[in-house]
């Protein structure tokens, strides 16, 4: 059925506005786009969205990786739209269903907004990654977030749901969905579930990674895809090589959930895992730059969860690291998330501290005894390292400024 005259005019409009701003050199676009768009037609999103096969990614880190890679393996059999930039609140969302007419949108969801956006696109398909503490005074406790998951998954019997095994909350999330691909991701971050999310008593944590409640029957579901050792256990007990590009246990866990949800829309997981794998770098994070010689890794780290994991992958001692840590409201305007990081594991080299509250780190790597120093600027950050080689790793808007500083040298 051919969109309503408001809806195109609404359409026209804002990819307009979107591709100024991309040229005036103000971002993306997708934001202010979508804000033009359903200001001219509100009920845009639902007539974009309507009879089109649509997948929602969301969870605390890895949705924007996760996505690249689950679009890229549904692109080996047709073209899919998707916000591959991370514009994942409704003006992006409604943005990126624009610009495609009718193919398949693989769409990052604010874990905040997935319940919303359940009710208005109703997706063929959610991934639920994780939940763990994030932005506490934007976004709230991640316990309200596993609720209102819940609700709106019973609410949608339509939709598939593909979810992380090993996380307890996810794993209660979406316990009432009616159609479940449990996906184990040999999941490490579990301060956020030591408590069970359906009765408040103690989680249990065997050897293994299995988990039960010690109270009632909530329990690790048995997973229908695996990543163990390196490979992909499908359903029927294959076993598939799993080679990525990206770095670290995140990837390989996104890389799995991407493999599994494209399974559910009909793509063999052997040619989805080969489509993944070729993704090399994701909205510029594990990007290379080079700066006055010197060969800069970029790293995206955001909260306690995935500070955790990219301290794993930032290469030994004593190659310096240079940390930016901002808090603009993208970030939490709160900082007490660093006592959480276990920057300890940073001693025996230098970290040069930078960005906003590049001071705030200081103090907190004073006290994890780390040598560092504080430099304001990334560039001037980035030279104070002098080494050939240094990993700069930053939470969002900092991440965004060093990359932006760094191109222009």
């Amino acid at each position: 059925m051919p969109l309503p005259v408001r809806t195109r005019v609404a359409t026209g409009a804002g990819l307009a506005v979107a591709a100024l701003s991309r040229r005036v050199g103000a971002g993306e676009g997708s934001v202010i786009g979508g804000r033009v768009l359903l200001a001219v037609d509100p009920g845009a999103l639902a007539r974009l969205a309507a009879g089109r096969s649509i997948a929602l990614v969301s969870g605390t880190n890895g949705k924007t990786t996760t996505t690249r890679m689950l679009a890229s393996a549904l692109e080996t059999r047709e073209p899919v739209v998707t916000n591959s930039a991370g514009a994942n609140l409704m003006t992006g969302l409604v943005t990126t269903l624009a610009r495609g007419a009718e193919e398949p949108a693989v769409l990052e969801v604010d874990e905040g907004l997935l319940p919303k956006a359940i009710v208005g696109l109703h997706p063929s398909v959610v991934l639920l990654l994780n939940l763990s503490r994030d932005q506490l005074d934007r976004i709230g406790e991640v316990r309200t977030h596993a609720q209102r998951w819940r609700a709106a998954l019973e609410a949608a019997p339509a939709t598939a749901v593909v979810a992380n095994a090993d996380d307890p909350l996810v794993a209660w999330a979406a316990g009432l969905a009616r159609q479940v691909t449990w996906v184990g991701t040999g999941q490490r971050w579990r301060l956020d579930a030591y408590s069970c999310p359906n009765c408040g008593e103690r989680i249990d944590w065997a050897d293994d990674g299995a988990w039960t409640c010690t109270n009632c029957t909530l329990a690790r579901p048995t997973a229908h895809l695996s990543l163990e050792d390196g490979e992909v256990v499908l359903s029927d007990g294959r076993r598939l090589t799993l080679s990525l590009q990206l770095p670290g246990w995140p990837n390989k866990a996104n890389a799995v959930m991407a493999a599994a949800a494209a399974e559910v829309l009909g793509v063999d997981p052997v040619a989805a895992l080969d489509a993944v794998g070729a993704v090399s770098h994701v909205a510029g994070r594990y990007q290379v730059l080079s700066v006055d010689g010197m060969s800069i890794r970029l790293l995206l780290a955001k909260n306690p969860a995935g500070w955790a994991e990219a301290l794993d992958l930032i290469r030994p001692a004593p190659m310096p690291v240079v940390v930016g840590i901002n808090a603009r409201i993208p970030d939490g305007r709160d900082p007490s998330w660093l006592w959480d990081v276990p920057f300890e594991r940073l001693r025996g080299r230098l970290v040069v501290c930078t960005g906003d509250r590049g001071r705030d780190l200081a103090v907190r790597l004073r006290y994890a005894e780390v040598d560092h120093r504080f430099v304001d600027g990334y560039l001037a950050a980035v030279r104070a390292a002098r080494a050939p080689d240094v990993d700069l790793a930053a939470n969002y808007t900092s991440f965004q400024d060093a990359r932006r500083e760094l191109a222009r040298g």
